[in-house]
């Protein structure tokens, strides 16, 4: 029974932060050291989880998706725009993430980096806030691929478990002069290859480490991120264009200051 609600609570903590420049990793390492689940396989849990919140995403974009997916049959500019512009940014992570794989997992189970990760981002949230001036770009159709390329080698910073890859990749598309609805809305499109790959490849690797046991427990929680971010994801939208990225900083650099202090005490 405990370790079926610890799953359910984590499953439930990565549906509230996928989205979120947060750090849906970092929360899910320092949820996991609080409550014990530190071992081998959790590590593949915390990675393959995050599917389900990218389940999410497809389902509450379905018209998007359908649109570019016929689109793309019917040879229609715009959807062909998209799918590159999603294509060219995934490709970093997909090349970077294999070479680095296991320099992340060991990352996953040091704590400490995902405290001041969460920290630092939330500065560097604040500081990108008050750059950010000039919109050029409002729609993932109309960014150059330059662009798309650009962020997705930004994206390969949240490998670093704390960096949030949502944060990295919305701060560097405003940067970059994305619009930020349009930039919060990139980040989720690429989360599908980019996570669907993570988790894949990761549940390959450590097939051998993973009983059935351990396969029902990524299912319990996979559904239970799915469920909670299909609320989150628009609602994230909608506070984003009415209060800014602003709130999320703070709240980074008050709990990775409050994870320090309980890291360091312990």
């Amino acid at each position: 029974m405990g370790e079926l609600i610890t799953v359910l609570l984590l499953g439930i903590l990565e549906g509230l932060t996928e989205f979120l420049p947060v750090s849906s990793t970092g929360h899910l390492i320092l949820a996991g050291e609080l409550l014990g689940f530190t071992d081998q396989s959790s590590v593949t849990f915390k990675i393959a989880i995050q599917l389900g919140a990218i389940l999410a995403v497809i389902v509450a974009y379905w018209g998007r998706f359908w649109r570019v997916a016929t689109g793309l049959v019917a040879r229609d500019a715009g959807a062909w725009a998209f799918a590159r512009n999603i294509l060219i940014a995934f490709l970093p992570a997909m090349v970077i993430g294999v070479l680095v794989y296991d320099a992340v997992r060991a990352a996953m189970q040091t704590p400490m980096i995902v405290a001041v990760a969460l920290v630092l981002g939330g500065i560097a949230i604040l500081a990108i806030e008050r750059m950010v001036r000039r919109v050029r770009i409002e729609s993932v159709e109309a960014m150059p691929p330059r662009t798309a390329g650009a962020i997705g080698l930004v994206q390969c910073l949240a490998m670093l478990p704390g960096v949030s890859r949502s944060g990295a990749t919305i701060m560097g598309a405003l940067l970059m002069g994305v619009e930020r609805r349009t930039a919060a809305e990139f980040s989720f499109f690429l989360a599908v290859p980019t996570m669907t790959a993570a988790t894949v490849y990761a549940l390959w690797s450590d097939r051998a480490l993973l009983s059935l046991d351990d396969l029902m427990a990524i299912a319990i929680g996979f559904t239970a991120a799915f469920l909670v971010a299909l609320i989150v994801v628009k609602a994230f939208v909608a506070i984003v264009g009415r209060f800014g990225f602003a709130p999320f900083a703070w709240y980074r650099i008050v709990v990775g200051s409050a994870a320090i202090i309980w890291l360091l005490a312990g």
